[in-house]
C-alpha cells in the first residue's frame, strides 16, 4: 500500500476515447462539436429482432490485437479497452515501469460475449470462456496489482470511477486507469427489444417521440492520480474529480422510482462531497438513455435539484451523440466533462423535439459557455444503482470565469 501524500485532490491525467466519433480525444471533441454520429446496422449475424441499428465504431479502427489472453480468444470489447487504456497511459506520460504499480477498474457488462456470439454462429459446440476485462487490460499494460471489472449495469464506470476516487483519498494508490468498454453484440439488444425499449430511429433523450434507447460500442479511459503525485512528477491536469456518490432505488428490476428520490440523493452527496452546492454548477450530463420514463424522472429529479434554476443551465444529452455506451457510459460522461472544462464550452445539443414534460435546457442552436467551473454527471442502471460525479476545472477559482 502506498503511503498517502496528504494532499486527498484527485485530478484526471490522461484521457483516452475509441467511438462512433472516431479514435482519440480530439476526434471525440470535433465530432461533439459536428453534431454526433449516425447509427448503423450492427455487423452480426441472425439479428432476428425490430431495432438493429447501433452507434458503431468503425470496424477499420477496432483493433485486431491482443487476439489471445489466458488461452481465451478476445473479441471487440477487450481490444477495444486496451487500444484505449494505452492511450490514456500515453497521454497521462507514465511509462512501463510506472504501469507495474498501477490498478485497473473498469466497467464492463458483456464484456468479451460478442466472441462467444461470433463463435457459436459459426457452429462452434465449444466456445470461449468469459474472461474478465480489467484482467486482459492489466496483462496488456503490465500491472502487478488491483484489476477490478464493476459489472453494474450501464453506471458501471460510474462506480469504477467513484472507486478509483476512494483508494487515491484512502492512499491506496497514487494513481489509477479507470474506464469502461463494450463491443457491438446481439445479447444486449436483444434483451431491450424483448422489453420494448430499443429505439428504432435513433438516440433521443428527452424527444417527444422517443421510443427507447439505442446502443454503441467503444471505449473510454481516465487516468486519475493524487494531485501530489502529478505536481511532482510535472504531469499537468486537465481537470479534478472532486466528488462522487452512489445511491439506490431498491424498486423494480428495470424502472426508476417514480419520485427520483434516490437520484436527487445521490447528486446532493456528490456535490456535498466536492464541497460545492448546486449553484456552483455550469452544466449537467445527464444520464438521459431515451426510455420514456428514465428520461421523466430525471428531468423531474433535475427541477427538484436545481429549482427555478434549471431552465438556464444547459445540459448534454451525450447519448444523443455517440449513443448508450452502457458499461462505459460513465467513463464516457467524465471524459466530455473534462473537455468540456478545458474549453469552458457545452456543444449544441443533437436536434430533437424536445417533450414539454421534460422541462429541462438542452441548448440546440449553438454552443453556449459555461458559466462555472463544475460540470456535474449522472449514470443510472436497472436495479436503481444510481452514480452521480463531480468534475471540476483544476483553475475554477480563476476569475477569469464568468458567473
Amino acid at each position: 500500500m502506498n503511503a498517502f501524500d496528504g494532499d486527498r485532490r484527485v485530478v484526471i491525467t490522461g484521457l483516452a476515447a475509441i467511438s462512433s466519433l472516431g479514435t482519440g480525444v480530439t476526434a471525440h471533441w470535433d465530432g461533439l462539436l459536428a453534431g454526433g454520429a449516425e447509427p448503423a446496422e450492427i455487423p452480426l449475424p441472425h439479428l432476428n429482432m425490430r431495432t438493429k441499428k447501433m452507434y458503431l465504431v468503425d470496424r477499420s479502427q477496432v483493433p485486431g490485437e491482443p487476439t489471445h489472453y489466458a488461452g481465451v480468444e478476445l473479441g471487440s470489447s477487450p481490444r477495444l479497452a486496451v487500444a484505449a487504456a494505452e492511450q490514456a497511459l500515453l497521454d497521462a506520460g507514465l511509462d512501463r515501469e510506472a504501469c507495474r504499480a498501477l490498478p485497473v477498474i473498469l466497467g464492463v457488462e458483456l464484456g468479451n460475449s460478442d466472441m462467444q456470439e461470433l463463435q457459436r454462429s459459426a457452429g462452434r459446440t465449444t466456445w470461449t470462456t468469459l474472461t474478465p476485462t480489467a484482467s486482459v487490460v492489466g496483462a496488456a499494460i503490465g500491472s502487478r496489482t488491483a484489476l477490478t471489472s464493476v459489472g453494474n449495469a450501464c453506471s458501471a464506470s460510474g462506480y469504477a470511477l467513484t472507486i478509483a476516487l476512494d483508494m487515491i483519498r484512502a492512499g491506496e494508490a497514487d494513481t489509477v486507469l479507470v474506464g469502461g468498454a463494450e463491443g457491438a453484440t446481439r445479447a444486449g439488444m436483444g434483451a431491450f427489444n424483448r422489453l420494448g425499449a430499443a429505439d428504432p430511429v435513433r438516440c433521443r433523450p428527452f424527444d417527444r417521440h422517443r421510443a427507447g434507447t439505442m446502443f454503441a460500442d467503444g471505449a473510454a479511459m481516465v487516468v486519475l492520480e493524487a494531485d501530489g503525485h502529478a505536481r511532482r512528477r510535472g504531469a499537468e491536469p486537465y481537470a479534478e474529480l472532486a466528488g462522487a456518490a452512489w445511491s439506490c432505488d431498491a424498486y423494480h428490476p428495470t424502472a426508476p422510482e417514480p419520485s427520483g428520490e434516490q437520484i436527487v440523493r445521490a447528486m446532493t452527496d456528490a456535490l456535498a462531497d466536492a464541497k460545492l452546492s448546486s449553484s456552483d454548477v455550469g452544466c449537467v450530463i445527464p444520464h438521459g438513455t431515451g426510455t420514456p420514463l428514465n428520461d421523466l424522472v430525471e428531468s423531474q429529479a433535475l427541477r427538484r435539484m436545481f429549482g427555478p434554476r434549471i431552465r438556464s443551465l444547459p445540459l448534454f444529452s451525450l447519448k444523443a451523440m455517440i449513443g448508450h455506451t452502457t458499461s462505459a457510459a460513465g467513463a464516457f460522461g467524465c471524459l466530455t466533462a473534462t473537455l468540456m472544462l478545458r474549453r469552458r464550452t457545452c456543444p449544441a445539443n443533437a436536434p430533437i423535439d424536445q417533450d414539454p414534460e421534460c422541462d429541462v435546457w438542452l441548448p440546440q442552436e449553438r454552443a453556449v459557455p459555461l458559466e462555472a467551473p463544475v460540470v456535474l454527471v449522472n449514470t443510472y442502471a436497472f436495479g436503481g444503482n444510481n452514480t452521480s460525479f463531480v468534475v471540476r476545472d483544476v483553475k475554477g477559482e480563476d476569475a477569469r470565469w464568468s458567473r
